[in-house]
């Protein structure tokens, strides 16, 4: 790794400060799990002159409850998250999501906001420089996206435009069913971004000098079915070919809310709402889940390479709406492996 400038932030106002002096030659560390390994293998086109450690930062990692609202920190570890009472009995959908991502090893040591802002994990953007890296493209500002007519397996089959690389976060998915909020602090002081929304084609919605500090996460109204499922091919430790977070509420044998969101198929997160529209006032049932999992597909246009992830949306959204595992093929599900692997490991 190449030299840089260490600085322990006492408080986010003074990481924001130190944001703010170095004019976008600074990075965040909460972590380190994504940061590290794109310092060490130069994958960006500018090394930053400092790096800003976040954990020095006191009371940054709670989880609590109040006024309906759960609110958690930026820094509250992975490993927390998918183990706390509170999440698993009222959010266990973001439980699951957070228990989903990569090693114990590394849900140890990795936050929920380096979580939500981690960088893609594209060949071509993550091309090592030791076999002729970095290369240039749509998201370094420079040049199209190599995907489009290279290997685009694991990339975006909805909402592509400039860059094709999907949204590697887990607990973004499951947040973006409960309708969270991030509370970004930055000069001009906090602004609130609903988790469906901090993603577009080529990054995220924070500005140059903004800090992710806390997750906003309203209760549901009703009492609700929580899933998340994850495909991948090497389940402990891959990032996801298709993920989906579902949440059913079920009144007198009729659906009265669905939210079900998509992750890995878009650069952000993906609310399937035709889906979400069609299950309301229907009864729960194999035909009806089967039905969530086409519509769910709307606008869905997969590149030469990645059209196998259609069938897994369909399969896994079914599975949700169903409250099945992962684990049990009914009728009509996709069945085996998808013909295309994933070589990128978490």
């Amino acid at each position: 790794m190449k030299p840089f400038l260490h600085l322990n932030a006492q408080t986010v106002a003074q990481a924001v400060k130190s944001l703010v002096k170095f004019e976008g030659r600074a990075r965040l560390n909460a972590g380190g799990t994504d940061l590290f390994g794109l310092l060490k293998d130069e994958f960006l086109p500018e090394y930053p002159e400092a790096i800003i450690n976040l954990k020095s930062v006191a009371g940054l990692n709670y989880l609590k409850q109040s006024k309906g609202i759960l609110r958690i920190g930026a820094l509250a570890k992975l490993c927390d998250i998918a183990e706390s009472p509170l999440i698993k009995e009222r959010y266990g959908a973001l439980a699951e999501a957070a228990h989903a991502v990569a090693s114990p090893q590394l849900r140890n040591v990795a936050t929920i906001g380096g979580n939500l802002c981690q960088d893609v994990r594209c060949c071509y953007y993550r091309y090592p420089r030791h076999l002729g890296g970095p290369i240039s493209c749509a998201r370094k500002g420079n040049g199209p996206c190599l995907a489009v007519r290279g290997d685009n397996r694991n990339h975006a089959i909805m909402e592509g435009r400039k860059c094709f690389a999907v949204c590697p976060s887990d607990t973004a998915v499951a947040l973006a069913a409960f309708d969270a909020r991030l509370v970004v602090v930055g000069p001009a002081g906090e602004r609130r971004i609903a988790v469906r929304d901090f993603y577009h084609p080529l990054g995220n919605a924070l500005e140059r000098d903004e800090i992710v500090k806390e997750i906003e996460v309203p209760a549901l109204a009703g009492r609700a079915r929580q899933s998340f499922l994850k495909f991948t091919l090497r389940r402990p430790i891959d990032f996801a070919v298709v993920s989906v977070a579902a949440l059913i509420v079920v009144e007198n044998g009729v659906c009265c809310e669905a939210r079900i969101a998509l992750g890995a198929v878009a650069p952000g997160v993906i609310r399937a709402t035709a889906a979400e529209e069609y299950l309301k006032g229907r009864a729960i049932d194999v035909e009806s889940a089967a039905q969530a999992g086409e519509l769910a597909l709307a606008g869905a246009r997969p590149l030469p390479k990645n059209a196998y992830k259609l069938e897994i949306v369909k399969t896994l959204v079914k599975r949700g709406v169903l409250g099945l595992p992962l684990e049990t093929a009914g009728e009509g599900d996709a069945g085996g492996p998808c013909p295309h692997g994933n070589p990128e490991r978490g």
